[in-house]
């Protein structure tokens, strides 16, 4: 990552040669030819064909993406922290930095493998034994390093346009040469393939390598003039140009050798090339750029995150990110890159971990196409790329390297995905910032929730699916938080809630800061309660003005609001007065009413509703029973049970009882017979001292109330309850019929 005053002088060509030598690498030279005697040549062109729908889009998404805003170092890493956040881009770039400073290693083994004729002509000549390619490799890879750490990318630079020069003479010599077979072919049989060939998913894990690259420039952004030019342009045109080398290279293959030859000699280019030696030179050549290519970008990737400050001790942070004065090249992180390497290298081995670390590139590119289709998806405003792939090429892309990390190796796959969410919990827990996998959907949810919003409004509406779209308004929050925790469990699963907290009072600066200050510390504690309500604050001069306001606002699910609560403390009821005072303007709008009457006791132990029900109250028992049962839906009420009271008169005992009995049996009433009690009174026995007697022990008492009898008591209907907990009154604009 560059500091100010560093130098950045490159231009297009680096990104092109970094990205094109790192494509025509060891595996060209070394398993092509067995691609074509085991596919033939027709399923050469599907390998090439169907690996570049996942380079393509990689690449087209990597020029969207960094053409949208300003890309300095840490190439694929700075690209995806920026878009995904710095938590989610560091899980990801750890695994892309151990994947770029073991593939050093890897180029350089497949270097040794360039000596391979030396070797045997020595044996033949000298009978010397047995020689272990790691007296070839690891005094390579020290020097590689040694240069690296010394002269830093511009010597690198300049080696790389040497090897790249070297890498194309040897495909001329190659494509100009000729053999017997050419000779004496008269036509190309397109699906000719050795006997008892390998299958098309394991040829293509192995041959897969040889497309990927062409993110290998995209690590040198902290060095570039004009990075938003000289990605994509370089990315894109090494891309396509890769994959038509590959053509012609896979034709030239199957013109000039038979399948026994190409599957059985590694070096079979050599045999065609017009002057062989040029084959282990060019194989040489392009092996030591890649290695180049990835012991220059690695470094800058490592000092990147270190930047960002993702490792949990800071000392380790600074030291990473601490590059030479003038230029800002990644000295340290060199160091390091440069010991795992060597490390790799002494090892030898490593075709297992190998493997794995083809995975973390799969994982590099699908991020990178998810990232380009989640921004399409998203239509984020501040996403105006000058460059602009398609949503659905970054999505087959993303899709397919999913798709193929199991096809490769499923094991490693999982063992990939696991490795990588590891470090994603990790960084989350270590690093100051919290910003995790929210901000890659964000924008998502937003698209998704504003069309879903949209088709809900439009969608017939009917008692039959109905369900409680609730608006609380109330000035209480802070004092009694018993509204709130009841509209957490009507909105938990089965309805919606929008929590508005009244502040009397015009609206005005201050009055706008102290609301957005309120607003925060309500969505800390419901963040805290993890409540399915949204929240907002309400400014308004009377109670009265606030609840029109609220009873005007669009409802959070698409759907109309359906009914409004209240809520007053029984023991202190000042609000009371009000609430009744706007009785009439809500029932106009033909809501359903809630008042909730909250008691010391709170909800007690959550562990018992009571519902009371009586003759004059048929209009809001359906709707009182509903109520219950979606509260016992939440997990707060998961040991709760439901008793249901059915007050009727004596002398009228059997009629009543009949008609409640036939309410539930035409289905207007969802219970069964056995959880309703009767019971008988008198006159002379008080409605309230029933409830206040039975109820004293319920955790939630809901009692039904008529229009009527609040125009005759007021006030006086909601008192008189002071033997129990929270009772929740209810008053509905009709019956709900509900089967």
């Amino acid at each position: 990552m560059n500091i100010s005053g560093s130098k950045a002088n490159f231009g297009t060509a680096p990104v092109f040669f970094t990205a094109i030598s790192t494509i025509l690498g060891a595996v060209m030279f070394l398993r092509f030819g067995y691609a074509v005697g085991n596919v033939g040549y027709i399923g050469t062109l599907g390998i090439i064909l169907f690996g570049h729908l996942v380079t393509i889009p990689t690449a087209m998404a990597i020029a969207e993406i960094a053409t949208n805003s300003k890309v300095e170092g840490g190439g694929e890493y700075y690209i995806i922290s920026r878009s995904f956040g710095i938590n989610v881009g560091a899980s990801i770039g750890f695994a892309l930095y151990l994947s770029q400073a073991i593939s050093v290693a890897f180029y350089v083994i497949a270097f040794a493998e360039a000596f391979d004729p030396l070797i045997k002509w020595l044996q033949d000549t000298w009978s010397i034994g047995r020689i272990d390619k790691r007296l070839i490799s690891l005094p390579v890879v020290i020097t590689i390093s040694t240069v690296m750490i010394k002269k830093g990318a511009d010597i690198g630079m300049k080696a790389l346009y040497v090897v790249v020069a070297i890498l194309f003479l040897s495909l001329i010599f190659f494509f100009v040469g000729t053999s017997e077979h050419q000779a004496q072919l008269t036509s190309l049989d397109w699906t000719i393939r050795v006997s008892d060939p390998d299958n098309f998913f394991m040829v293509f894990a192995i041959v897969f390598p040889a497309f990927t690259g062409m993110t290998a420039g995209v690590g040198l952004s902290g060095d570039l003039k004009d990075p938003k030019k000289s990605i994509p342009f370089g990315t894109v045109a090494a891309t396509v140009c890769g994959m038509i080398i590959y053509i012609f290279i896979g034709y030239k293959m199957a013109i000039a050798a038979s399948p026994e030859d190409l599957d059985s000699d590694q070096l079979i280019m050599s045999k065609i090339a017009i002057w062989g030696p040029i084959i282990p030179i060019g194989l040489a050549c392009a092996t030591v750029s890649s290695a180049l290519g990835s012991i220059m970008v690695a470094p800058r990737t490592l000092q990147a995150l270190a930047g960002d400050r993702v490792f949990p001790i800071p000392y380790i942070n600074r030291w990473l990110a601490r590059g030479k004065v003038v230029t800002n090249e990644p000295f340290n992180a060199t160091l390091i890159t440069s010991a795992i390497a060597i490390l790799f290298v002494a090892v030898g081995d490593i075709n297992a971990v190998a493997e794995v670390i083809s995975m973390f590139f799969m994982i590099t590119y699908g991020s990178l196409c998810l990232i380009s289709f989640l921004q399409h998806f998203a239509a984020d405003p501040s996403y105006r790329p000058s460059f602009k792939s398609k949503w659905y090429i970054s999505l087959l892309g993303a899709i397919l390297c999913i798709y193929l990390m199991f096809q490769m190796n499923a094991p490693y796959a999982i063992v990939s995905i696991i490795f990588m969410t590891l470090i994603y919990f990790f960084v989350t827990y270590t690093s100051k910032s919290k910003e995790g996998l929210a901000k890659i959907f964000q924008g998502v949810i937003f698209q998704l929730s504003r069309r879903l919003q949209v088709f809900l409004q439009k969608a017939e509406k009917g008692e039959d699916n109905w369900r409680p779209s609730v608006i609380c308004i109330s000035p209480d929050f802070f004092k009694r938080p018993t509204a709130f925790q009841l509209m957490r469990w009507l909105s938990h699963r089965y309805g919606f809630g929008t929590y508005l907290h009244y502040i009397n009072g015009y609206l005005s600066k201050e009055s706008n800061a102290t609301s957005k200050e309120e607003l925060q510390r309500l969505l800390q504690i419901s963040g805290a309660s993890k409540s399915n309500v949204y929240i907002d604050t309400l400014i308004s001069p009377s109670f009265t003005s606030a609840v029109a306001q609220a009873m005007q606002l669009p409802s959070v699910s698409g759907k109309d609001i359906n009914m409004i609560l209240f809520e007053f403390s029984k023991y202190e009821p000042e609000n009371l007065e009000e609430i009744m005072d706007n009785f009439t303007l809500v029932k106009s709008a033909d809501f359903d009413i809630c008042i909730l009457g909250s008691s010391d006791k709170e909800y007690g132990f959550n562990q018992s509703i009571h519902i009371w029900l009586t003759p004059n109250d048929i209009t809001n028992s359906s709707l009182m029973i509903l109520l219950g049962y979606i509260i016992m839906g939440h997990r707060d009420w998961k040991r709760a049970e439901i008793k249901i009271y059915a007050v009727v008169h004596q002398e009228e005992a059997s009629e009543q009882e009949e008609n409640l009995l036939s309410l539930i049996k035409t289905g207007r009433l969802p219970i069964s017979p056995k959880n309703i009690s009767i019971l008988k009174h008198s006159d002379d026995v008080s409605t309230k001292d029933i409830i206040n007697e039975k109820s004293k022990d319920a955790d939630l008492t809901i009692v039904g109330f008529r229009g009527e009898a609040v125009k005759q008591l007021g006030t006086d209907l909601f008192s008189g309850y002071e033997e129990i907990g929270n009772v929740l009154f209810v008053n509905a604009a009709k019956i709900k019929d509900i089967s």
